[in-house]
């Protein structure tokens, strides 16, 4: 397969809300949300067809002020495509490796900026008016963090966009 020259964020079916270190994204086909956590999200705006990886790579840098592996570009860019978020398939760079081994050519140190892009299926619209009511809003809470899913004691996750997430 030949892969193109620079990579094209997809923007197409797809709805997007910027937060203040992520993106999220709700991809409209698959029925998928992803979210994007900082350095997946600079990568992802990055990706415009205009820059290569050299000078996404090069962006990145001056963004976070530190040295940037160019692996580490690859290895968002290929999380990127597995989730069908660009728009012309990449063959993915570290095909037949361990994330171990990736993690080792990325480096330890750039395990901080490490991309993540973390994704689920959303309900379809039966299943989520059978929801059983632990999904609540959680104002004032910071993601990660317990809430109470439904102001009964019961305890839950705090999750980006303001939503509590109980057992």
């Amino acid at each position: 397969m030949k892969m193109p020259l620079n990579p094209v964020a997809r923007k197409n079916e797809l709805v997007i809300q910027e937060m203040q270190d992520e993106i999220l994204v709700f991809d409209v086909k698959s029925n998928k949300a992803h979210c994007l956590n900082q350095t997946a999200s600079a990568v992802w705006k990055y990706c415009d067809g205009t820059n290569s990886v050299l000078e996404i790579k090069r962006l990145l840098e001056v963004q976070t002020g530190s040295n940037i592996s160019e692996d580490l570009v690859w290895f968002a860019i290929d999380q990127l495509n597995d989730r069908k978020l660009l728009e012309t398939e990449f063959e993915n760079k570290f095909a037949g490796q361990s994330r171990r081994d990736v993690l080792k050519k990325i480096g330890l140190a750039a395990v901080v900026a490490l991309p993540i892009v973390a994704s689920i299926t959303a309900p379809s619209a039966a299943m989520a008016a059978a929801c059983s009511g632990t999904v609540t809003s959680c104002l004032g809470c910071a993601a990660g963090t317990p809430c109470d899913a439904n102001g009964n004691g019961i305890i839950g996750m705090c999750m980006a966009g303001g939503l509590c997430v109980g057992d």
